[in-house]
């Protein structure tokens, strides 16, 4: 349940703050973005959580067992999780196309390896973010936990909010610097109509975050 509403957030984020050149009017496309996003849910969701009913269905309780798959597994998971769930709910962008503008802001053409350029570098961003934001605050509290460093359950839930804080606030700003908003794209990378109709030998794209 906890992964499904994860997701949910991530995927209406990512609907909200996709690039606009696909437009609200155009209903077919919309609830097939939605109908496409259900399903992405659905599956991240099913995946996210299947290590730990794989486990407790096997009742393998050994410690090994206990660190990969409670502490480790899940964050990488969650990761490739939400860069997927970018990817098919923004499929219509690489489908259809985007804007690509010149120095000016003048549109040139709609762009579909400028669509593709845009969803796979926010699908890496977000993994990377949530990826990186979840396993290392569940690596260090496992060194904590160890070391014996917190006495109490109380004081370990204390340390784990803080590295989770911590490491969520200082990947933020990473995340979204990875790959500028607007986004870049050379001009022999792009269809022949486009090529045709600019002599800019660099054009720009709105990326979406």
């Amino acid at each position: 349940f906890l992964q499904f509403v994860f997701h949910t957030y991530t995927t209406g984020f990512t609907l909200l703050n996709g690039n606009g050149t696909v437009k609200v009017e155009e209903y077919p496309l919309q609830q097939k973005q939605i109908l496409y996003g259900l399903g992405a849910i659905s599956y991240a969701a099913c995946i996210g959580a299947l290590p730990l009913v794989f486990m407790n269905r096997y009742t393998l309780k050994s410690s090994l067992t206990q660190l990969v798959v409670r502490k480790l597994l899940p964050a990488p998971l969650l990761g490739l999780m939400s860069a997927f769930t970018v990817a098919v709910v923004r499929s219509p962008e690489f489908e259809n196309g985007i804007e690509v503008m010149d120095r000016n802001g003048k549109v040139v053409g709609v762009s579909q390896k400028a669509g593709e350029k845009a969803v796979k570098e926010t699908a890496l961003s977000r993994a990377v973010f949530f990826g990186t934001a979840f396993f290392l605050p569940a690596l260090l509290t496992y060194f904590v936990e160890r070391a014996k460093f917190a006495k109490t359950p109380r004081a370990l839930a204390s340390v784990r909010m803080f590295m989770i804080t911590s490491v969520l606030s200082g990947m933020l700003p990473v995340s979204l610097s990875m790959f500028p908003q607007c986004g870049e794209i050379k001009r022999a990378d792009l269809e022949p109509e486009i090529l045709s109709s600019t002599e800019e030998t660099e054009l720009f794209y709105n990326r979406g975050i």
